[in-house]
């Protein structure tokens, strides 16, 4: 799939392996590692405790019949906090300071440029458009295998906004370590795909008004309603996927007796699973998962697979886990080149053009994440 094999990266990208090799090993079979993990938990968990506060002064009063639990409530409107936690902090330039340096040092031990490492760090806190428009102003810089690198990234990955939302769904730990293994995995396979070398002159990161807030309240307003808007768009595209998914196995059943659309995607997707390190006897249903979330999104699929986490391997429930943990799917295509779109319309072009095969690089992405937390399963 590469376009210029002769000017690969492969020490950046060996750098890089041996770096996502390491932060597993730490992550999972160091005192270290699961002490970090368990603090990281503990945080997200106490600030979901501390949203839930908000939710429930606002919701308190709304109660289901049997007593079960409203995903729109004790999850998705947990985002609203989330996503002002990360406004005061870009405020206050916290985020963007850490997001700089760590970028700059990415850069240097893998002699990617600095843009494309800036928007890698950037895409782990910050959604696929924000990440975007965080470097709008060098647009003008980025040739289309540079753009390529840069949509990665905002495919790869997740937003923090949303991390909390997801650890109320599946185990904290393997949605952790999908954060940096997915921002490294992001840049090794759009490395191979579209190799990059710039000039000096070109290559550096402006980090100036990355907040149009005046003041910490402002900040607070804004990033409130910008949580508010990512929850109502998560639950509308959670209503229309999940009833059209339904809708489409009803033909599948009707047409090829019985059959879903899940289990057709876990017959294609199954021989790669098993490279992952899946079991062969969880692979079909663990394909089924994976194939869902690249047709629809990284909620359905989620939703789906908390019911079976029980139900099978906690090897299968950690690579499945890792490969969801991510925006790699269609719809991110549409999202991705509308934002640059908006941006600069001639390389919004560029961006739909090339469309498949971002999704592909990224979803093979989540593969490579998802394979390096089961070698340590």
């Amino acid at each position: 799939m590469s376009n210029d094999r002769k000017n690969i990266n492969y020490f950046g990208i060996g750098v890089m392996l041996v770096a996502q090799l390491l932060t597993t090993f730490v992550m999972f079979e160091t005192e270290v590692g699961a002490w970090i993990i368990n603090k990281i938990s503990w945080v997200f968990n106490k600030l979901i405790e501390y949203g839930t506060v908000g939710v429930n002064f606002v919701l308190g009063g709304v109660a289901t019949e049997d007593g079960a639990s409203v995903f729109f409530f004790n999850v998705l409107l947990l985002i609203i906090f989330f996503a002002t936690i990360l406004s005061v902090l870009t405020y206050l330039k916290i985020l963007p300071f850490i997001i700089k340096y760590f970028g700059q040092f990415l850069s240097y031990i893998t002699r990617l440029p600095k843009i494309e490492s800036f928007n890698a760090v950037n895409s782990i806190f910050f959604g696929q458009s924000e990440a975007i428009i965080a470097i709008k102003s060098q647009f003008k810089h980025l040739s289309d295998n540079r753009l390529f690198i840069v949509s990665a990234s905002a495919m790869g990955s997740v937003s923090a906004s949303i991390v909390g939302a997801y650890i109320g769904i599946l185990p904290a730990e393997y949605v952790l370590v999908a954060l940096p293994l997915n921002m490294f995995s992001a840049l090794i396979v759009a490395s191979l795909i579209a190799p990059v070398k710039v000039a000096k002159e070109d290559d550096y990161v402006d980090i100036h008004d990355v907040s149009g807030s005046k003041s910490i309240f402002e900040a607070m307003g804004n990033g409130a309603l910008d949580g508010g808007k990512i929850a109502l768009i998560v639950a509308a595209m959670l209503i229309a996927f999940i009833a059209s998914l339904e809708l489409v196995n009803a033909l599948f059943s009707f047409l090829f007796a019985g059959f879903t659309l899940q289990e057709g995607l876990g017959y294609i997707i199954a021989p790669l699973g098993l490279l992952m390190g899946i079991p062969a006897s969880e692979v079909l249903d663990a394909g089924a998962i994976m194939g869902t979330k690249i047709v629809t999104n990284e909620f359905v699929a989620m939703l789906e697979f908390q019911g079976m986490v029980d139900q099978v391997s906690e090897k299968t429930v950690g690579i499945v886990t890792v490969f969801l943990t991510s925006f790699a799917n269609f719809s991110s295509i549409g999202i991705i080149a509308g934002t640059v779109q908006g941006i600069d319309a001639e390389k919004g072009a560029r961006v739909s053009g090339f469309g498949m095969k971002l999704l592909i690089g990224a979803t093979l992405g989540s593969m490579l994440s998802a394979t390096m937390a089961g070698l340590f399963l």
